[in-house]
């Protein structure tokens, strides 16, 4: 793996958050002594530094395809980071205490990408066992996304009683005709009733027959409607006298006689 000196440095160092900073005593890899070294723990890098206040650091460890466990030796609060593979290093480390080993273990522990994915798995099951139940109840059985549907709280109606209707219904001589269904022959009801049918719905009121104007009828409809203008006006006018003559009258019978 390649990496950039330049911009782990610039990383290790920069104002980002770690996940775990501290001293701990590493093991040399050459001879067994343990140097006291100052460790910032960013995302899946452990770096360390050879003190605190140092610009660069000496070493970063990339915590990818490890383990990190227990391990004995003369040191107290010590533990290790296996790496899996023949030539592998294995780096030991020892903490100042029983509180500070636990921390550094757990943090390493969840630094991997690895465990992240894990994490993520689990998070997407209990979302989907939240959103659809746990398998079981009804043979491990799922509704499909959008068939869920809340139930009505008033008396549950069968759907057979449902009075099927088209979203649009037809329409002759500008009105909705109620039993001109697509797929359905219904006869008009000639009896000049109401009524039910066999199911219990209301049935609708019959239709009249459709007329076709004959060439004579059309032609006797336009001169009507050429002289409606006028007609209309005559109406009006014969009306408008004799609403005017009544409310005269009632006019004259509150004031009373004089």
């Amino acid at each position: 793996m390649k990496l950039n000196e330049r911009s782990l440095a610039f990383y290790a160092t920069c104002d980002s958050p770690a996940d775990n900073t501290g001293f701990l005593y590493k093991r040399g890899e050459r001879h067994t002594a343990y140097h006291r070294r100052w460790f910032v723990l960013k995302g899946n890098m452990l770096f360390y530094f050879e003190e605190r206040e140092s610009r660069e650091p000496v070493g970063v460890i990339v915590l990818e395809g490890c383990t990190v466990e227990l391990c004995d030796s003369a040191e107290e609060f010590t533990f290790a980071i296996r790496f899996s593979g023949a030539k592998s290093r294995t780096y030991v480390l020892a903490a100042e205490s029983q509180a500070a080993m636990e921390s550094w273990v757990k943090s390493l522990s969840r630094a991997s990408f690895d465990y992240l994915r894990l994490v993520v798995r689990e998070l997407e099951k209990q979302l989907e066992e939240m959103r659809w139940g746990p398998a079981g109840g009804c043979g491990g059985c799922r509704q499909l996304p959008g068939s869920w549907k809340p139930k009505p709280s008033g008396p549950e109606r069968s759907p057979e009683r449902l009075p099927a209707l088209p979203a649009i219904l037809p329409k002759e001589n500008g009105c909705a005709v109620w039993n001109n269904v697509p797929g359905v022959d219904r006869s008009p009801d000639t009896s000049g009733c109401g009524g039910h049918d066999g199911e219990g719905n209301p049935r609708p009121p019959p239709l009249p027959p459709r007329r076709r104007a004959s060439s004579s009828e059309a032609g006797s409809a336009g001169v009507a409607a050429a002289e409606s203008p006028s007609i209309f006006c005559r109406l009006h006018e014969r009306y408008g006298q004799e609403v005017a003559r009544l409310r005269q009258d009632w006019l004259d019978r509150r004031r009373g006689p004089q």
